[in-house]
């Protein structure tokens, strides 16, 4: 009889073990089997690609505005890889979710701040907005391209720039392209924070930037903004090039793989990428 308890008593033991474990695993298991499938392969703009966690709707913006025309954006083929000007491949370690379908030119120019200046002024040519291109040099000096497409060039000698004819007035793309490059090589982050204008993190909108302003320093841009009416919380995605000059993608979110590549505007004092801290009064809008 005790030798028959005893059998009794061990396999009631190792029952409620295997039971406790199993009740473990499902735990383990459970919230991976119901996670939100955020990213639409088959998308081929931002605003296809990248599907709202529930309750959320995107944030409503006027049509032919920056903010739509981001959201908008081409992006190539699920799975594309980065590539830097000189055709290397960067290596995608948790830093980027797809890959914007626009160059980044032969040379090592299209950097951060450069690449969001590029689809700045890409949205205003495509809007025949001549006269609101214009960007600052770091020296001060302000390249507008209505200047430039008058045929008029820009002479650097030191920090000091002049315009000067040399050629006759040109609305060629080709032309835009080169005014693009110009600004690239004397423009960048501290330029274009100081000509941006500060803005709460509360009232963030696709198109508003993040910038720190400097060497080292980078910017990020907001591609597109969802919205909770529940709650009032808003997400928002990110764009950014970076150094050396690389193929604009948009960045995953290290600190909420469950939201990402979606950000949240609750993130605290400090918004944390895969490549860069940025603080939150960092935010800037054009």
């Amino acid at each position: 009889m005790l030798l028959r308890y005893c059998l009794y008593v061990l396999l009631s033991c190792c029952l409620c073990a295997c039971t406790s474990r199993a009740e473990q695993v499902q735990e383990t298991i459970t919230p991976a089997a119901t996670a939100e499938v955020l990213v639409n392969p088959e998308g081929a703009t931002i605003a296809e690609r990248f599907r709202l966690p529930k309750g959320f709707t995107r944030v409503s913006y006027p049509q032919g505005s920056f903010a739509s025309y981001l959201r908008s954006f081409p992006l190539k083929p699920h799975g594309a890889v980065v590539h830097y000007y000189d055709g290397t491949v960067k290596a995608n370690d948790g830093v980027y979710e797809a890959v914007l379908d626009i160059d980044v030119g032969k040379q090592n120019l299209q950097q951060c701040a450069d690449a969001i200046m590029r689809l700045r002024a890409e949205h205003l040519y495509q809007q025949q907005q001549y006269d609101s291109i214009r960007f600052n040099f770091n020296s001060g000096f302000r390249a507008d391209y209505a200047t430039w497409r008058q045929g008029n060039r820009i002479q650097v000698r030191g920090n000091t720039c002049s315009w000067i004819k040399r050629a006759a007035p040109a609305t060629t793309y080709a032309s835009f392209k080169e005014y693009l490059q110009l600004v690239f090589t004397y423009a960048g982050t501290l330029s274009l924070e100081k000509e941006l204008k500060p803005v709460q993190v509360t009232a963030l909108q696709a198109g508003d930037v993040f910038i720190k302003g400097g060497s080292p320093g980078h910017a990020v841009v907001v591609v597109d903004a969802a919205v909770n009416p529940a709650t009032g919380e808003k997400l928002f995605l990110l764009a950014q090039s970076y150094m050396p000059a690389q193929e604009i993608h948009i960045l995953r979110n290290p600190m909420d793989p469950d939201k990402s590549p979606w950000y949240s505007t609750r993130f605290g004092k400090q918004l944390f990428t895969p490549e860069w801290t940025f603080n939150q009064n960092q935010l800037r809008r054009f």
